[in-house]
């Protein structure tokens, strides 16, 4: 068979190429303007706190997902894809910027990154640069700290709060009710709504279209039919070891916080009833996204868009002790992340990778320069074959200093006060047995240790770019942008 290395394929045609290297290879570039040739779309979709429970990742066997299963059916979905931060704020900031937390002081969801990331840096920008129209809706940003100027139209209200139970729902602070009201009345819907309206316009220009939905994060909060699908009778609690914390040092304690919302859950005898609502928010997600896939289908551009498709962070139900995100570990740091469009292989890829990747891949295939800013590399080439090589661990930071690096193999966590964690996936894929003060281990350890930062950046504070406007108007603006996860102690 005839090889070509990248300078020959992008200047050989695209259908040349593409019957030189065989079915579900690499045509030429996609970005490329050639005489006739187009830029590619992207469609951009966020779901927010969305872990690894989706159907084709098999980590829970009791979740239903079919709509973004079928996605990864056509594309390539990545079995190891890690976040930048266990964290809404910090991990959106990076992702979209290309400035992982210990380069710009974005650590947590009270940090305004509007301060330190100016408008040249996000991947909005390097679109616009390219000469896309760039527009959003939903939650791309995390709420409040929206720099609206970086789209060229982004959707404007949306329908406002969801409706809310008649009795209060939940179990301490994790929030989730049944609700009397039709689908299309919660706000996610609306946002579905409005890009899908975007796929049915004519556009003059390629598009860089971001849809962020808000579920499943909390309230975990949908009409009741989609609490029907997983009737509690039948609902599975997650692996979990009662000892779990025995092994693990005060600092990763002190971050699952086991004497909080699990020891409360515990005491409710309502984990099931957690699990359950979890799981219909995951259901009423998936539905909304493949609303937009089905209209992408439908539209002009179905045969000349990329489709990717990531979970911000991961989220523990009860795992090691733990509720939510804020933690090092493969439950609140894995999440999905699938790439689909044409030129694109199809077919799941084993290789570690983090989300950090998301930006210069995008760039890469839509031939846009990559800012010289972004140092994570392109991912590019598992697009091409997903069983390519491929030597870079994940890292994933949480707070000033605590850092875990995930290889295919191990998982090695580092916290501020010098604590270790270290993990074999390979046998033990719960991260039930600690074994960072394992001898035979030193040399993993130390190896994954490289991938460190050298430094990192001090955390930015909580001052906002816009505190000029008024202590009243500042104050409540702020309380906008503080979710219940950092009333709870858990962002701060």
């Amino acid at each position: 068979m005839t090889t070509l290395n990248r300078r020959e394929l992008l200047a050989a045609g695209g259908m040349a190429a593409g019957a030189l290297l065989g079915a579900g290879a690499w045509p030429r570039a996609l970005g490329q303007q050639g005489a006739g040739k187009k830029r590619p779309n992207v469609l951009f979709l966020a779901i927010d706190d969305l872990n690894h429970w989706v159907g084709h990742l098999a980590r829970n066997e009791q979740t239903r997902t079919p709509r973004i299963d079928a996605l990864a059916a056509r594309g390539v979905t990545f079995r190891r894809a890690y976040c930048a931060a266990p964290v809404c704020n910090p991990s959106r900031a990076a992702l979209m910027s290309g400035l992982r937390p210990h380069r710009s002081g974005v650590y947590e969801n009270r940090n305004d990154w509007r301060r330190v990331i100016p408008m040249d840096k996000p991947m909005t920008a390097a679109f616009r640069r390219g000469g896309y129209s760039v527009l959003g809706c939903g939650k791309i940003y995390h709420g409040g700290f929206e720099r609206r100027e970086e789209w060229d139209d982004y959707m404007k209200g949306g329908g406002g709060g969801d409706p809310r139970s008649k009795t209060p729902g939940g179990v301490g602070g994790i929030r989730f009710a049944r609700l009397d009201c039709r689908d299309e009345d919660l706000h996610d819907y609306q946002i579905a709504d409005w890009a899908i309206e975007q796929l049915n316009r004519k556009h003059d220009k390629p598009f860089f279209l971001a849809c962020g939905v808000h579920l499943p994060h909390m309230p975990w909060s949908v009409p009741g039919k989609w609490f029907d699908m997983f009737p509690l009778e039948s609902i599975k609690l997650p692996p979990y070891l009662e000892n779990d914390l025995d092994d693990v040092p005060p600092a990763g304690v002190k971050m699952a916080k086991p004497d909080g919302d699990h020891a409360t859950m515990l005491k409710s005898g309502r984990w099931k009833e957690a699990v359950q609502a979890y799981l219909a928010a995951i259901a009423y997600t998936d539905m909304n996204v493949g609303r937009v896939i089905a209209a992408l289908e439908a539209s002009a551009y179905k045969d000349n868009t990329i489709i990717c498709l990531w979970g911000d962070h991961g989220w523990h139900l009860g795992e090691k002790r733990h509720w939510r995100k804020f933690a090092l570990w493969e439950e609140a740091t894995r999440a999905p992340l699938v790439f689909a469009g044409p030129g694109l292989a199809k077919g799941t890829c084993e290789r570690t990778v983090d989300f950090m990747s998301i930006y210069p891949t995008l760039c890469e295939l839509c031939g846009l320069d990559v800012p010289a800013h972004v140092q994570d590399p392109s991912i590019a080439a598992l697009l091409r074959d997903p069983a390519g090589a491929w030597d870079r661990p994940a890292m994933t930071t949480y707070t000033f200093k605590n850092h875990t690096v995930r290889s295919e193999t191990h998982r090695y966590i580092r916290y501020a006060n010098g604590d270790e964690e270290l993990y074999d996936e390979q046998v033990d894929p719960y991260e039930w047995k600690n074994l960072a003060g394992h001898a035979k281990l030193a040399k993993v350890k130390a190896e994954l240790a490289t991938h460190l930062p050298k430094s990192d950046a001090a955390d930015i504070g909580n001052d906002r770019t816009d505190k000029g406007k008024g202590k009243k108007k500042k104050g409540k603006q702020q309380a906008a942008i503080v979710d219940e996860d950092e009333l709870l102690g858990y962002g701060g």
